[in-house]
């Protein structure tokens, strides 16, 4: 039953952002652009400038492998002292350092700043743009498939240290991207920015970067609730592992 969830969940979320990364690029543009090419939003690095779409690029990704892993790959989990697969171990550190918290990061950061004033992260003319449909579908059913794919998978966390490093590496790409476009471009991806002094985007960004390690943390400590009895049995293997080697010496 839960291997037929794990399935179903997966290829949905798979299909659904699938297609709306078509409908964005092939439909999506402004003006007169041509809605074929990739690059659909007028500006320097076209709709590559988001935060949001980067992550919808990610999730797609993520759901792919993840259905791939369904079918050639592993499921292992202490418990049934199965081998995990390269491909099982590779999505339990994509998962934890990168697909959870940018996912989770996107979807309250943008209804946070929506809610107190949506003109800061999406205006109104967005809406003659951009189905509701999409924009919930890259804003809001993010959230949903995320808790349900760490109900529903077990995933090992790597080390804090490591995920963290991952993520804070993101970041700071994805940081020195946006202010290469607005010195190059002179273009503020997000309008949010654009009304700061420069204090206090420096603030606004430092408040961002705690907030992404909040939510790692919290992914973490809600990945050992939901799997407790699992990390359990992988904590007395590593005890019986340590006598073990111990007594070998």
């Amino acid at each position: 039953m839960v291997d037929n969830v794990r399935v179903i969940v997966h290829i949905v979320a798979f299909i659904t952002y699938i297609y709306s990364l078509y409908y964005s690029l092939r439909y999506i543009g402004q003006g007169d652009e041509h809605y074929v090419y990739l690059f659909t939003y007028r500006g320097f690095g076209g709709k590559f400038k988001f935060l949001t779409f980067l992550n919808v690029l990610m999730q797609t990704v993520y759901f792919g492998l993840s259905i791939m892993n369904d079918l050639k790959g592993s499921h292992a989990k202490p418990s049934d002292g199965g081998q995990k697969s390269k491909l099982q171990s590779f999505l339990d550190v994509y998962l934890a350092a990168l697909v959870y918290p940018v996912g989770v990061f996107v979807v309250m950061t943008f209804w946070g700043i929506y809610a107190v004033d949506r003109e800061l992260v999406y205006p109104k003319k967005l809406d003659e743009l951009i189905p509701q449909w999409l924009n919930h579908t890259m804003h809001s059913t993010v959230l949903p498939f995320l808790l349900i794919e760490k109900i529903v998978v077990y995933h090992e966390y790597p080390t804090r240290r490591r995920g963290m490093s991952i993520l804070l590496a993101f970041a700071l790409l994805y940081l020195c991207w946006i202010l290469w476009i607005a010195y190059y471009a002179n273009i503020w991806v997000y309008p949010v920015l654009a009304v700061m002094e420069a204090h206090q985007r420096a603030i606004f960004i430092g408040i961002l970067c705690v907030f992404f390690l909040t939510i790692y943390m919290v992914g973490e400590s809600l990945n050992k609730a939901i799997w407790r009895k699992e990390l359990a049995v992988k904590r007395n293997q590593g005890v019986q592992q340590r006598k073990k080697s111990k007594k070998v010496s």
